[in-house]
């Protein structure tokens, strides 16, 4: 595993953000890292996903800020160049994952089964993404897809709250969780950082308490 996913699973949940305002990255990277998360998953889902990683990456430089919804070799590009540490996929998308590879990126795809499971270790990967994770199965589901895969730690997204990241983080399968409850669009967008900044103090407070 490399040092950024190591890094990573210290901190134990990734809040995963969509920003619509380039000018909310740097108070929202800012509050995340005041309220104990110094990590997130900026999501390639809007136009200013890129701006955002790079006012992100730039004030600081620090945290570990990486791209989310990264679906071309093209948007991979674009990510690493603007300073994400780490590329987060939804599926395995063979090409993608290949080309991160090769250019020494991390990449976290996304599985749902153990076909896919087994294609992310034919790549030499031992962190994948398991989303939709409720959807999918949710805990139950991993421990039953992870016995026969022993080496290969997950990262659950989808369906992770502040109700359930306890179960889940208390799993020896898990790297870290994916998350956007302290990072709800409709506080972004109202600029009410100081709300994140307290429900991601409160998140971290959880990691702490069940990793210790």
């Amino acid at each position: 595993m490399n040092d950024t996913l190591k890094q990573i699973g210290a901190t134990g949940i990734v809040p995963v953000v969509v920003l619509n305002k380039v000018s909310d990255a740097e108070p929202l990277a800012q509050a995340l890292i005041a309220g104990g998360l110094p990590c997130a998953e900026v999501t390639f889902r809007t136009d200013a996903a890129e701006e955002s990683i790079r006012a992100i990456a730039k004030k600081f430089p620090d945290m570990f800020v990486g791209a989310g919804t990264v679906l071309t070799t093209e948007q991979v590009d674009r990510a690493i160049g603007a300073g994400a540490k780490f590329i987060v996929s939804p599926g395995l998308n063979p090409k993608v994952v290949e080309y991160c590879i090769k250019k020494g990126y991390p990449i976290t795809p996304g599985i749902m089964t153990p076909t896919e499971l087994e294609m992310a270790l034919g790549f030499g990967l031992d962190v994948v993404k398991f989303f939709p994770a409720e959807n999918a199965g949710g805990l139950k589901m991993i421990k039953a897809m992870s016995a026969p895969y022993t080496m290969m730690k997950f990262m659950p997204t989808g369906g992770i709250n502040a109700t359930n990241v306890r179960d889940y983080l208390a799993c020896d399968k898990i790297l870290a969780c994916g998350g956007s409850w302290m990072v709800k669009g409709d506080l972004i967008n109202a600029g009410n950082f100081a709300e994140i900044e307290t429900l991601t103090r409160e998140a971290a407070a959880i990691v702490k308490e069940i990793r210790g």
